[in-house]
């Protein structure tokens, strides 16, 4: 069991596919428009958050582009980026590492991502099988670490190949920017155990969590490694257990069963991801199957793919909930709520009193887990266009 006393290391997101108060509609959506992004990173920033995640795909802005305009906008935060095994070379994305590091003064984290789209995959010129993927990415992974290393690398390998790579600009943080990733075949297991820091889950129920955690905890011991753990989560907290429901089911309000069906046999047929299987297995698409665990509700992934359950509640009981996961070894929260900027001072303002985060630590500026503090009050809302 681990120690629940130790505040945890709380994430938001930032939704650089767009935003609004509702699934399923257009209604009252709100695009990804840099300055709506930078106007959730530098609340982020104030209240305290750890860092933030931004997602990739061909339906969102760039990750490393956009990380980067907001590192100059911030102080303290850090950027979970997209680094993509398949769709660049080692040495490219070991210069931007490392560029990107220096730019926010050791404020980078890479979020592996294989990638469980073929469709999307192929439009970026990746056909390659599931395991193949995971196999390539582990040359990747082992050449762009010796690389931030300071190594000057010779590599033949099955996929990728490099005589004499190098790097001129060394990183902030060394040996290279920590690398973060998720994933629940065994093939991710294994480059998990390998390759990587921190091993992310989405919020499945308790028992999923501590049996993902068990077997990646033991496939890396095997190779003499620990990992930290972290998960991916949404987040509705209101002052009572009555209001938080309601928000919850008001999200999915415009939902229909037609749009459910179509959104379920999409993900069932273009994803090979087993993560996202689990997911979807949850509630099976459908309405009356949503609580699958206490306070926890899997309407998002009615409709979305990826990370698709929400803990509910008030601050007492979803900071309850937190420590139970906690206590099976997850360090890090990566939370969202629609709408990410109003949602993002609701859990600060509501939850980090429950989770002990803030006091003493307001003000601080090692950059560090957990390490954040809260800071002033809340700007005026500027509105988007």
């Amino acid at each position: 069991m681990s120690d629940t006393r130790k505040p945890l290391d709380l994430f938001w997101f930032i939704p650089t596919s767009g935003d609004g108060p509702y699934l399923g509609t257009q209604d009252r959506h709100r695009p990804a428009e840099f300055r709506y992004l930078r106007e959730i990173a530098t609340a982020v920033d104030r209240l305290g958050y750890s860092g933030v995640l931004l997602p990739t795909g061909r339906g969102c802005e760039d990750a490393w582009i956009t990380a980067t305009a907001l590192a100059t906008a911030t102080e303290r935060l850090r950027f979970l980026v997209a680094l993509r095994p398949g769709v660049a070379t080692p040495a490219f994305l070991a210069r931007q590492a490392a560029a990107l590091d220096r730019i926010s003064n050791g404020r980078l984290l890479l979020n592996v991502v294989v990638g469980g789209d073929p469709a999307e995959l192929a439009g970026d010129g990746v056909f390659l099988d599931h395991d193949t993927r995971y196999a390539q990415a582990a040359e990747f992974l082992t050449i762009w670490r010796r690389l931030l290393a300071g190594e000057t690398v010779d590599f033949d390998g099955d996929f990728l190949k490099v005589k004499g790579g190098k790097l001129s600009f060394p990183p902030v943080q060394r040996p290279h920017p920590p690398l973060w990733f998720g994933g629940s075949s065994d093939a991710a297991l294994d480059l998990a155990a390998d390759q990587v820091e921190t091993y992310l889950t989405w919020g499945e129920p308790l028992d999923q969590v501590a049996g993902k955690i068990e077997a990646a905890k033991a496939r890396a011991a095997a190779r003499g490694r620990t990992l930290r753990f972290g998960m991916r989560i949404h987040l509705i907290v209101r002052e009572t257990e009555e209001e938080a429901w309601r928000v919850a089911e008001r999200l999915i309000r415009d939902v229909s069963d037609d749009a459910i069906a179509e959104a379920q046999k999409k993900l069932a047929d273009g994803s090979d991801s087993v993560g996202q299987k689990r997911m979807s297995a949850l509630h099976g698409g459908r309405r009356d199957k949503l609580l699958v665990g206490p306070n926890l509700w899997a309407g998002i992934g009615l409709v979305r793919r990826g990370a698709g359950t929400a803990l509910v509640g008030d601050p007492e009981t979803v900071a309850a909930r937190l420590r139970e996961y906690q206590a099976l070894g997850i360090e890090a929260i990566i939370a969202s709520g629609y709408p990410h900027l109003e949602e993002a001072y609701n859990v600060a303002e509501l939850l980090f009193p429950a989770l002990g985060i803030g006091g003493e630590q307001a003000g601080a500026h090692e950059l560090h887990p957990g390490e954040f503090g809260t800071g002033a009050g809340r700007p005026k809302l500027t509105a988007v266009s």
